[in-house]
């Protein structure tokens, strides 16, 4: 996959080094010279120079051919600008932008941008709902339906360990997806016993999070 990060910062770097040590294409756009001749240094020809606002830059980048932009500089405004021209001008396929003010994410959705990330929404998702991070972590917020998709760390005393998921009675429309066990990692299906240790992927509700979190975890939180 050809993937294009626009914004060298500190997201864009680790993005794009992750990117590569996961054996992607990838290309990163940084505006600014000091920053991008310390980038140049890391990751060689796969840093381009420029305004990832302005066509040009895409186009020297490589725009038409790729598969994914991701937008995730500093300026939501910036952000915006590129996934559109990525979508409009270029056609990629999928486009991610990163959200500084969680108010401008409608305005992205609105416009098309295929999905966002806002790190001070997933922040403040986890401090109104009063979870302890070491029961359940968000991981990121799904752009439909205001789903969630979540960690939850099994301990030797929760209420799930021994049983069955048919056995428990989660809230409506959650859907515990992936079971991490040791160094392995499966698809939960209903005859899965759970054990201590078990790291549970699900997407939840985030209107459920602390009734889903009961369920597995048997402490109740308060809401205020």
């Amino acid at each position: 996959m050809y993937v294009i990060v626009a914004g060298g910062g500190k997201v864009g770097y680790y993005l794009t080094k992750a990117l590569c040590a996961g054996g992607q294409e990838v290309t990163l756009i940084e505006k600014a010279r000091q920053r991008y001749d310390l980038l140049q240094e890391a990751f060689g020809e796969s840093v381009v120079l420029g305004d990832a606002c302005e066509v040009t830059t895409l186009d020297q980048a490589g725009a038409g051919r790729a598969e994914l932009v991701a937008a995730v500089t500093g300026d939501d405004e910036d952000n915006l600008v590129i996934c559109q021209m990525a979508k409009r001008k270029f056609k990629v396929p999928r486009v991610i932008a990163r959200i500084n003010n969680p108010k401008n994410e409608v305005t992205f959705q609105f416009l098309g941008i295929d999905e966002t990330v806002s790190s001070t929404k997933l922040i403040y998702s986890l401090i109104e709902q009063e979870v302890e991070v070491a029961d359940v972590i968000p991981l990121t917020a799904l752009r439909r339906g205001n789903l969630e998709l979540v960690e939850v760390a099994l301990t030797a005393d929760s209420p799930a360990v021994g049983r069955m998921l048919r056995d428990i009675a989660l809230p409506p429309n959650c859907i515990l997806a992936i079971l991490v066990r040791g160094e392995t990692a499966s698809i939960v299906t209903s005859d899965l016993r759970f054990e201590p240790g078990d790291i549970l992927v699900a997407i939840v509700p985030s209107a459920a999070v602390q009734s889903f979190r009961e369920a597995l975890l048997g402490r109740g939180v308060p809401t205020r």
